[in-house]
């Protein structure tokens, strides 16, 4: 999804977070800080971090992720249980959980939210495989389920879509069943029923609000928000009407052992308000940690020597503050892609390659990642079937002299010795002060063999915005897990994939194609393991993208905060997160 996620972080002046009598008073409320201004609240256009981790708080889906199991395992969430799967992988049958009530709201009957049911599952598909609303998320269904590509089509040409016309793959069998037919296995299908393209909207909210959904999130969730607004801060309320689900009593071991069972068996969510405010540049995020109007943040990089001077401990001086650090590997994957839609591009491997070569990766790393990130060799990160241990990329750059002298050799192979006739190319980035210095450092970097690069910044809508509509050259961006699958990550490079879909490069290669199909297809085995290293390999050697890193995430909290785990898969996060308020009065005499 998952969503696409920001490679850095955009821009904004100053402002302090409020703080009012209420961060004493016995309402729990959980603070967080966002660097990123959000969308919207429709669950269909949530494809990137921080809109999908917002629809989240108000919107759910039929699973999720258990949030103390590692590796990372799917659990019933509005669903009763796990499906029933026919023996042929075709066919998934999920019971719904009874007495789930939307959140009261004007587009229903006397203002109160009526149960959820089957139906609903079945209308928000379609509206996110509706052709007239392009949801952002089409692509992860694209293909899978029976009949609907076939009523998207059609409706493509016709002036209204007809949601109400029977799709075979797609039924409400009663009240509470819901049946998916594929058209063929996937893997990875049940995935899908945990991102929030696919989390349950009430037709009658969107028949009241129309596109102004985006403002009235209206769902089942945890928390409820009246209206979005455009601003710097967003405050959720506990939704008083949440159905009865309660915090885990299990966990792996190694979370066991942390702690983060105390809350065995409460009611969820365990706090009362959430306050999301909009810091955009990293200083202001990290002051006002500091002063506790945040509990938890990552450590900017410009502070990140003061924090963990080695790399792995808390300086005793934030220690002594009740600081704590979490240190865990991210599912993800950070690069500059080149626009294949472009002849300059598209069929021009020595010039990718080139370029790729003259990027000196090690220094990159230094410089915006203290040194704590691992060089992406390709497209699949370390922790999944698929990556390659040990593999190196014959085009990755590592600041050598042979490496930029064999840069120089493949630009005059591509048609441009020293860059001559090559035309100045552009790299579109988010606007940040962290963004423009990586923008920066890649001009410099492509200088060193005659590419001459400008470098433009946009607010990070705009930047999604640019992507899809193919108005790019090369951008800096990043991804990060949709799912714990190295299918999720391939698929970024699958051809039939192209914008608005998750391939924003329009990365087109017949060979990669008719692997990844295949691959996509099978259960997990050795078999699948090796088609995934294949296609591995070809996306090192193809370099559609100059590959970047495979981050780190290190995460500062206070005390405080409780049930804090660091996860790939953020939605939904917040409703197991506590604050023990009298631990918080004490601590913040220290800050």
């Amino acid at each position: 999804m998952k969503k696409t996620l920001l490679l850095t972080i955009v821009t904004t002046l100053l402002f302090g977070i409020s703080c009012t009598k209420k961060d004493v008073s016995n309402e729990r409320t959980l603070n967080l800080t966002v660097s990123s201004k959000v969308k919207g609240m429709d669950p269909i256009y949530s494809n990137d971090r921080y809109s999908s981790n917002e629809v989240a708080r108000v919107f759910e889906g039929l699973l999720e992720y258990h949030y103390l199991k590692r590796p990372y395992t799917l659990v019933p969430n509005l669903a009763e249980d796990m499906p029933t799967v026919s023996k042929d992988g075709l066919t998934y049958t999920f019971k719904i959980k009874k007495g789930v009530l939307f959140h009261d709201d004007p587009a229903f009957p006397n203002g109160k939210g009526r149960e959820l049911v089957a139906d609903d599952f079945v209308y928000s598909i379609k509206r996110l495989a509706d052709p007239k609303l392009q949801g952002l998320g089409w692509w992860l269904l694209d293909g899978k389920i029976k009949g609907l590509n076939e009523w998207r089509s059609k409706y493509a040409e016709l002036d209204a879509v007809d949601y109400n016309e029977e799709v075979d793959g797609l039924k409400a069998t009663d009240r509470y069943t819901l049946e998916f037919k594929l058209t063929k296995p996937f893997p990875q299908f049940l995935y899908s029923l945990a991102m929030p393209f696919t989390f349950a909207v009430a037709k009658e909210v969107v028949t009241k609000y129309g596109q102004e959904l985006l403002n009235h999130p209206v769902g089942t969730g945890p928390f409820i928000l009246p209206r979005f607004e455009q601003s710097n801060k967003i405050t959720y309320t506990r939704n008083k009407n949440f159905r009865e689900k309660k915090y885990p009593c299990e966990a792996s071991e190694e979370l066991k052992v942390k702690g983060l069972l105390e809350d065995c068996g409460k009611k969820l969510p365990l706090v009362d308000k959430i306050v999301v405010n909009i810091l955009i540049e990293d200083q202001p995020r990290w002051l006002n940690f500091q002063k506790g109007k945040v509990d938890f943040v990552a450590v900017p990089k410009d502070n990140f020597d003061t924090a963990i001077p080695d790399a792995k401990n808390l300086s005793p001086e934030f220690k002594a503050k009740g600081f704590e650090l979490l240190i865990s590997p991210s599912l993800d994957v950070t690069y500059t892609a080149f626009n294949h839609d472009l002849e300059l591009f598209k069929k021009n491997k020595a010039l990718r390659q080139a370029m790729s070569l003259a990027f000196n990766i090690n220094d990159a790393n230094k410089l915006f990642y203290n040194n704590t990130a691992l060089p992406a060799q390709s497209v699949i990160p370390p922790g999944i079937a698929g990556y390659i241990e040990n593999f190196e990329s014959p085009y990755r750059g590592t600041g050598k002299a042979a490496d930029l002298a064999k840069a120089k050799e493949l630009l005059a192979k591509a048609g441009y010795p020293n860059g001559k006739g090559l035309p100045e190319i552009t790299y579109d980035c988010p606007a940040s002060t962290v963004s423009r210095q990586i923008g920066e450092y890649f001009r410099k970097q492509m200088a060193q063999i005659g590419v001459n690069i400008k470098v433009i910044q946009n607010p990070w809508p705009e930047l999604q915005k640019k992507i899809t509509n193919r108005t790019v050259q090369t951008y800096g961006i990043a991804w990060g897990a949709d799912y714990p699958d190295a299918e999720n990550f391939l698929q970024l490079l699958y051809g039939p994939n192209r914008a608005p879909g998750a391939n924003g490069s329009g990365y087109d290669n017949a060979e990669f194609n008719r692997l990844f199909k295949t691959a996509s297809v099978m259960q997990n085995s050795p078999e699948r393991t090796a088609l995934y290293e294949k296609l591995y390999r070809i996306a090192a050697e193809e370099v559609p993208w100059i590959y970047g890193v495979h981050r780190q995430s290190y995460t500062l909290k206070h005390a405080w905060l409780k049930n804090f785990v660091s996860t790939d898969f953020e939605a939904g996060r917040a409703s197991y997160l506590n604050v023990d308020l009298k631990q918080k009065a004490e601590a913040k005499k220290k800050l």
